[in-house]
């Protein structure tokens, strides 16, 4: 691994951290958020890749490539690995865990942690993943959090079909997130591209 890829991954972690300390500090304010029912874990392990988001500060050296990768653990919780490449071609990586969110008891309401494990104790150091949208088969995802501050198109393929994308983006507007400011990961990435975010 180079220098430059060495620095990169810590600091990627460092962000992915401050991610988490954001969105569980603001995650309780809207309750009335609606989440997938019946999420089969198992199923929904492998890798995810990036399809569409709101742009956010920890996500703002990815160029390319974005992608999401789960795991289980032995002790039930899910290993995270996000990965992307930078404007120089760098992979940058940042390794955390899942784990089901002790409120709700609900495996499409997760808590994530990329902060070192042992500031796991600290609640404030999890983050809010919620899963909004799921395709019967597994293919793709919508997940948010419940400020609406944070939201993720997500396939098991770079790119989805369009019906697919604006079925997601109903979803997604029904529950009050600003769909505009969704920013592609790639032109191509939603087949036929006439989709739009209005």
């Amino acid at each position: 691994m180079s220098d430059m890829a060495r620095t990169a991954v810590p600091l990627c972690a460092l962000l992915m951290a401050l991610f988490s300390v954001v969105t569980a500090a603001a995650g309780g304010a809207a309750a009335a958020l609606e989440t997938v029912e019946d999420v089969d874990l198992d199923r929904y392990m492998g890798r995810w890749h990036q399809i569409a988001l709101l742009p956010n500060r920890f996500q703002a050296m990815c160029e390319a490539e974005t992608t999401a990768t789960y795991s289980p653990l032995p002790d039930g919780r899910v290993r995270v690995v996000n990965a992307c490449r930078d404007e120089g071609g760098t992979l940058q990586r940042a390794e955390g865990v899942a784990r089901l969110n002790a409120e709700y008891d609900d495996p499409a309401r997760l808590e994530v942690r990329f902060a070192p494990a042992w500031l796991g104790f600290l609640p404030f150091v999890w983050g809010d993943y919620w899963i909004l949208a799921l395709e019967p088969d597994y293919s793709a995802v919508l997940v948010g959090a419940p400020d609406r501050d944070y939201l993720w198109v997500l396939a098991r393929t770079p790119r989805i079909p369009r019906e697919t994308y604006e079925r997601l983006l109903d979803v997604a507007r029904g529950q009050g997130f600003d769909v505009s400011a969704l920013r592609l990961e790639r032109p191509d990435a939603v087949d036929a591209a006439r989709a739009t975010n209005d």
